[in-house]
């Protein structure tokens, strides 16, 4: 396995058990880890439950010769990308190892994303968030106007400055930037008065 790893251009690295990767976990470098069901010390799936505490963003595939139906969901359930099944193609293998690198890469650029946008978000004075927090639940400046003692043009230029900060070119970007961030809980809480 690790010699078709490697022939196939990745960098692997072989570990006894479990445990021995817990002690040697990667710090934060993009990798994928290919676990068995059955193994010395602790299972494929504890070792999965540990993993998601320690090292949420890297993906896991297991390859097992010892798999059942009920072992593969709860695998699967608990965020593991692949399960296969030996004997495995090499095909197959490498496949699900490609698409779950891809996919952990498309989970971490969004976390970069999410991070970004909330420290762009930290960056507003309380009276823009409170504009924000009325933009987004579809009031309109003069509303905002009135529910904050203060002239329209003022309105006006706090959502200005407020989307310019959170780097926002439209109301309808600023109102997503707002609902990954979780500040809009769902469409029934925007039209709520």
């Amino acid at each position: 396995m690790g010699r078709l790893l490697s022939a196939s251009g990745y960098c692997i690295s072989l570990y006894g058990s479990g445990e021995e990767l817990l002690a040697q976990l990667p710090a934060s470098a993009p990798g994928c880890i290919l676990l068995d069901l059955d193994m010395p010390g602790l299972s494929g799936l504890a070792l999965q439950d540990r993993l998601a505490e320690e090292a949420p963003l890297l993906p896991i595939v297991f390859l097992t010769g010892h798999g059942d139906v009920r072992a593969s969901v709860q695998a699967m359930k608990a965020g593991a990308d692949d399960f296969l099944e030996k004997p495995a193609t090499s095909e197959s293998l490498l496949n699900a190892i490609a698409g779950a690198l891809h996919r952990a890469a498309s989970r971490r650029d969004e976390l970069d994303r999410t991070h970004a946008a909330r420290s762009r978000l930290a960056s507003l004075t309380p009276r823009e968030f409170e504009v924000l927090r009325l933009l987004v639940r579809g009031k309109l400046n003069k509303q905002i106007a009135y529910a904050l003692g203060t002239s329209e043009r003022t309105i006006k230029a706090h959502r200005h400055n407020l989307m310019e900060k959170i780097g926002a070119r439209s109301l309808a970007e600023t109102v997503s930037i707002a609902e990954r961030l979780g500040l809009v809980d769902s469409v029934d809480d925007q039209l709520r008065p």
